[in-house]
């Protein structure tokens, strides 16, 4: 089992705390971890874009010109999308792009994850963070204390915060989740993440072994 120090909101030393193994050591699975960036994006899109087809365009009720006798190309519309201002052919329509994916292959990407940024050495713990008032100067010494000042930190909390959710928003590359919402997608597209360990109890309890043997239990006693 590792463990990882922790600091306090000043950068002091704070002890070490022990990091499950089933969350943070686990082997990274790319595939894994792929398919829930795919999954997190594609449910992000609106998919309300839209063209209009020759049943859509407005006029065009009469033929352009006589069938025959003109030595042109027969025509029955204007609005035909051989001619300019006609309808689109195979254009985009109105979709929903959202497709799922199974609960556990979820949470193994989120622990491929975490188990990807512990290896580099992307996660700080923090004992408590806290902010007097809404003050982003304070908010960003505390980063600076903590050796996160020049790099995007994702802030991982495990109970709403208004004051450090606040002075933390005007801060480039800074952005803050809860423990509850922690995903894949905001955990990589960030340098380092910068834990409470109250969050960190939070994510072990959500996706750590105790978890698991939770709902096996609950499983098995379903069947008795």
């Amino acid at each position: 089992m590792a463990s990882i120090d922790m600091v306090t909101a000043d950068g002091k030393s704070a002890g070490a705390v022990e990091l499950d193994p089933a969350v943070f050591e686990v082997k990274v699975r790319p595939d894994l971890v792929q398919a829930e960036v795919r999954r997190q994006l594609a449910k992000r899109r609106s998919g309300t874009h839209a063209t209009k087809n020759r049943a859509a365009v407005s006029g065009g009720g009469a033929k352009p010109y006589r069938q025959k006798g003109t030595g042109r190309a027969r025509q029955g519309t204007i609005r035909a999308p051989q001619y300019a201002g006609g309808g689109i052919v195979f254009g985009p329509v109105p979709r929903n792009y959202t497709h799922k994916l199974n609960k556990k292959t979820r949470a193994e990407a989120l622990r491929s994850a975490l188990s990807h940024q512990q290896e580099q050495g992307a996660i700080k713990v923090i004992d408590d963070l806290q902010v007097e008032g809404y003050s982003t100067k304070t908010m960003a010494g505390i980063l600076a204390g903590v050796g996160l000042a020049d790099t995007t930190v994702l802030i991982v909390l495990d109970a709403p915060n208004p004051t450090v959710e606040a002075s933390a928003r005007n801060i480039a590359g800074v952005d803050i989740v809860r423990a509850e919402g922690l995903n894949v997608y905001d955990v990589l597209r960030h340098k380092a993440l910068l834990v409470t360990r109250s969050a960190l109890a939070a994510i072990e309890s959500r996706l750590g072994s105790s978890s698991a043997a939770g709902a096996s239990s609950a499983a098995g006693a379903k069947e008795a």
